[in-house]
């Protein structure tokens, strides 16, 4: 029999914030399930109840981390004028985050390094990827460019090396780096449209 709270959407949601703060902050090998359901308050057979494994918690909370993530960088996004400056804001976005208490890179690329043979945890690592390449595609056409694929290629490139220069070197400023080059390109692929 699961305990009273195993479906309690709120129950859920505890789980899913500890998960967050534990494997965002110190890495997924290194969290227990013990962490987490101390964390959350709750017990062992609630977390089971709800996700069956911590696998499934892995792939649950960044199944919920990439729709916050890209919810709110689109939000970010959209808040600059069409064109250009939606490129723009795109680092201008990871700046703020990079200068969050806590930054400690990407949620994805670190689960995927850590997890080299959990495929179900870098499917998801890779379809947030897809997505902000999408992101990225749709930006660049937006701006006019012929080549919009080419220019979102280049622009991954500029916000993956943004990223992992901020967590790696604690470098809050590659961001700035990051949006020069990506007004440099613009520059070029608009001369070229």
């Amino acid at each position: 029999m699961s305990p009273p709270d195993a479906r309690d959407p709120q129950v859920r949601t505890r789980l899913l914030d500890a998960a967050e703060r534990l494997f965002y902050g110190r890495g997924v090998r290194s969290v227990g399930v013990d962490d987490v359901v101390a964390a959350a308050r709750v017990a062992t057979k609630t977390l089971y109840a709800q996700f069956g494994s911590k696998d499934g918690l892995v792939e649950a909370y960044l199944r919920r981390r990439d729709q916050r993530w890209m919810d709110w960088l689109r939000a970010r996004v959209a808040e600059a004028e069409p064109g250009s400056p939606r490129v723009l804001a795109v680092f201008d976005a990871l700046g703020e985050w990079f200068g969050e208490p806590g930054f400690n890179g990407c949620a994805f690329v670190n689960v995927a390094g850590e997890l080299v043979t959990h495929a179900a945890a870098r499917a998801v690592a890779r379809d947030h990827k897809r997505a902000l390449r999408a992101l990225l595609a749709q930006l660049a056409a937006d701006t006019g460019a012929a080549d919009a694929g080419v220019l979102a290629d280049r622009l991954m490139l500029l916000v993956e090396g943004a990223i992992v220069t901020a967590h790696v070197e604690g470098d809050p400023e590659a961001a700035l780096r990051g949006r020069s080059a990506a007004a440099a390109l613009l520059q070029v692929h608009a001369a070229a449209a």
